[in-house]
């Protein structure tokens, strides 16, 4: 028999996730009677594994089979803190630890919960939202835009269709200076597009001034990027888009700069130059850090006082003057390497200037416990973050939908960030299965190995595989908008676009040649989203996952629902006590089961 302790259960941990400072916590552990328990105490830890506290428990119930133990903490500072059990017997003595989803003596890990400021909240408008992630120069272009001052050489394809560049030069180097000529007049033209579809969110890749087509690689942080139009460009397009009801969130690239800005090209040619303390010049002006040992990125010394001030502090900041201008918010690229004080500051600033601003961070993993650069991040517990992008749950439901993962991995996956993060970050966490940075959805369905790119450049779709990645990217879909959080769209991907990784993923939006079907899949996704409350902003609860099989509730005051998917072999027959709202695959639909087809998937109202 095994010792009995699920954190994720009322009856072992109460409340669920994570605390307020000085809520009261009660824990709950069952050792069966054999064991001969003696002594058993909660060992509470600090985020280093440095011991804090030992809370003594209580025997307070006993069956034929088990004892159970209790005990009550409370903790005061906002931290992140680790636990275990350490159980003497009246033979020995060990640590019970986390092992999975059960329990372990002495090898395993410990459990996590998080204590996170009572203050914290996000903007109500981002919760349960519908996301639409733009790389401005390949979605759309509405006439000419001003080039005199764009970075040369550049050139523009004259047919969309086109291959983005992907072959490196004579000099061996990938310049990324192919540009498609999309521009915010276009995004601005399309908005009737997108509100049709049911976007509250735009979300933009960089739009500052840049020599390349990425434009990560900032030039002028103060300034539009020329191929995309101009300042006055950018305040009619949040203007029109608020008008629609709709949110426009920019990419802030504060890590590095582009080798060719102003900032660095004044600092290694004047060593007085005061944006000479921006960089970290290992053999000055030759040798300096720069991002991933790309030496046209070099990196910002973040907290140097006169960056910080121009970046966030400084009246006429870059961080004001954009929102200002109609900006709502921003995606901080690469936050792991942005120290907390600075993320800090830049949240404080934004919300002092838009109170209901949106700050999403670039996290690849659990953000509630990353570890980056020997340094644990603090981005909940100090409240520096309102969201992050969800790469844990991409990776899983792509693996469900292609049969590489039984429901078990995805079930666990929905479940360990549930309970990390805060409900408010969860309730906006910016849910996706594609970007600029990964192979698009429909593609990685179907094909997840990895090439150079000359030969990803010859791959391509049959018909077969792409009906049958098609029906993969509903399921994939549907899981995204059911699950708590805000649901991203890559550009195109509603229109059926294919692509492996970068550059292959970022071609130009195929206008008048859109699968419809999969459209207006996406809008009813949308409008099912938006129509009902407990798919916005309900809490989950995995309640089964399995054997092809993943099912789970989500709970708002207002409405309960429950949400199926069936990835295995044989068809799955689930009761039912109220409306079918949503569903796919399904073979039966009767008064009190539905029928779900190997790749069905459902939304009943309890």
């Amino acid at each position: 028999m095994r010792i009995l302790f699920d954190s994720r259960l009322s009856q072992f941990k109460s409340p669920f996730g994570t605390l307020h400072p000085g809520q009261d916590c009660r824990i709950q552990i069952q050792i069966p009677v054999s064991c001969q328990t003696v002594k058993t105490e909660l060992v509470l830890l600090q985020e280093d594994g440095t011991q804090l506290q030992r809370e003594e428990m209580e025997k307070c119930e006993q069956t034929e089979l088990y004892e159970t133990w209790r005990c009550n903490f409370c903790l005061t500072q906002p931290a992140l803190y680790f636990y275990y059990f350490h159980i003497t017997t009246q033979n020995e003595s060990f640590r019970l630890l986390k092992q999975g989803s059960d329990t372990n003596m002495e090898s395993g890990d410990w459990w996590q919960v998080s204590v996170v400021d009572g203050k914290y909240q996000v903007p109500e408008w981002a919760r349960g939202a519908v996301m639409y992630q733009i790389f401005p120069d390949r979605f759309a272009a509405d006439g000419k835009c001003d080039c005199t001052d764009k970075l040369k050489p550049y050139w523009v394809h004259e047919n969309t269709d086109d291959m983005p560049v992907y072959l490196p030069n004579e000099k061996g180097e990938v310049l990324n200076n192919d540009f498609y000529g999309g521009n915010l007049n276009g995004i601005r033209e399309k908005l009737p597009y997108l509100h049709e579809l049911g976007v509250q969110i735009l979300y933009l890749n960089p739009i500052f001034m840049a020599f390349s087509t990425h434009r990560y690689d900032t030039y002028d942080y103060k300034r539009v990027d020329p191929m995309l139009g101009t300042e006055k460009d950018f305040t009619a397009l949040c203007d029109t888009a608020h008008a629609l009801g709709m949110r426009v969130i920019l990419d802030g690239v504060f890590s590095h700069v582009g080798d060719r800005s102003e900032y660095f090209q004044q600092a290694i040619h004047d060593p007085e130059s005061p944006y000479c303390k921006w960089f970290d010049f290992k053999h000055y002006p030759d040798v300096y850090t720069s991002w991933w040992g790309i030496t046209t990125l070099p990196c910002i010394n973040k907290l140097e006082e006169s960056y910080v001030n121009y970046i966030i502090e400084d009246e006429d900041s870059v961080v004001a003057k954009w929102l200002r201008l109609g900006a709502d918010g921003y995606r901080l690229d690469v936050v792991d390497e942005l120290p907390d004080v600075f993320v800090a500051k830049l949240r404080r600033r934004i919300r002092e200037i838009k109170p209901d601003a949106l700050l999403i961070g670039e996290v690849w993993e659990d953000a509630s416990n990353k570890i980056a650069y020997d340094k644990r991040r603090r981005y909940f517990v100090d409240c520096e973050l309102d969201s992050v992008m969800n790469y844990p749950w991409q990776k899983a439901i792509l693996r469900y939908a292609r049969g590489e993962d039984d429901g078990r991995e995805l079930g666990e996956r929905i479940m360990q960030l549930a309970e990390n993060y805060p409900p408010d970050v969860l309730g906006c966490v910016m849910n996706l299965l594609g970007t600029h940075d990964t192979p698009r959805a429909l593609t990685a369905l179907i094909d997840s190995s990895d090439a150079d790119r000359a030969e990803l450049a010859r791959r391509h779709m049959s018909d077969e595989q792409r009906e049958r990645g098609k029906r993969l990217l509903r399921l994939a879909a549907f899981l995204e908008f059911t699950l708590p959080g805000m649901a991203c769209i890559y550009y195109g991907d509603e229109a059926g676009m294919e692509g492996y990784r970068d550059p292959f993923n970022r071609k130009f939006y195929p206008w008048g040649r859109e699968d419809t079907a999969l459209q207006q899949f996406y809008r009813e996704l949308a409008g099912l989203k938006r129509d009902n409350p407990a798919l916005r902003c309900g809490d989950i609860t995995v309640l089964e996952s399995g054997g092809g099989r993943i099912m789970f509730l989500r709970r708002c005051n207002e409405q309960s629902v429950v949400i199926c998917c069936n990835q295995s072999h044989e068809p799955w027959s689930v009761r039912h006590s109220g409306r079918l709202l949503f569903g796919g695959n399904l073979s039966e639909y009767m008064p009190k089961t539905v029928t779900l087809a190997r790749g069905g998937y459902c939304v009943m109202e309890k």
